[in-house]
Order: C-alpha cells, then structure tokens, then sequence
C-alpha cells in the first residue's frame, strides 16, 4: 500500500520550502531538532501543528530511500 507523504510545496508557503501538509513547519526543522539531540516528542511539542503519524512517515520514507541505496 503506498501511502501520499504529508508534504506539501507551494511557492506561497515558507518560500516554497517542503513544509508539513496543512502547517507552516519546514520539514527541515524536523531534522534540525533530530540533529540537535532533539526528541521527536520534544519537536512535536514545540510545533504542535504537526501529526506524529506525519512526522514518522517522513521519517520511515527518508530510511526506505536511503536503506534502497545502500
């Protein structure tokens, strides 16, 4: 079952940076909390627009596609 990934791209959002779906949250600050030693909880709590079930589906793609490669 392939899933649509809870990110959007619109010009007139954030610049046209991938933000969550239906948020203002580049999904880049997910990975900039993560780097930082951040939690996702912590993240989700700090930008609480975002699903969690969001979030890790971002999360679970980018580990499929860099796992394909490898």
């Amino acid at each position: 079952m392939k899933t649509t990934m809870p990110i959007e791209v619109d010009p007139e959002i954030m610049g046209g940076a991938p933000v969550f779906r239906g948020t203002r949250v580049p999904v880049q600050s997910l990975f900039e909390y993560l780097e930082d030693d951040m939690s996702l909880d912590k993240f989700l709590e700090c930008f609480p627009t975002v699903r969690r079930e969001d979030a890790v589906a971002v999360l679970e793609h980018c580990k499929a596609e860099l796992l394909a490669v490898i």
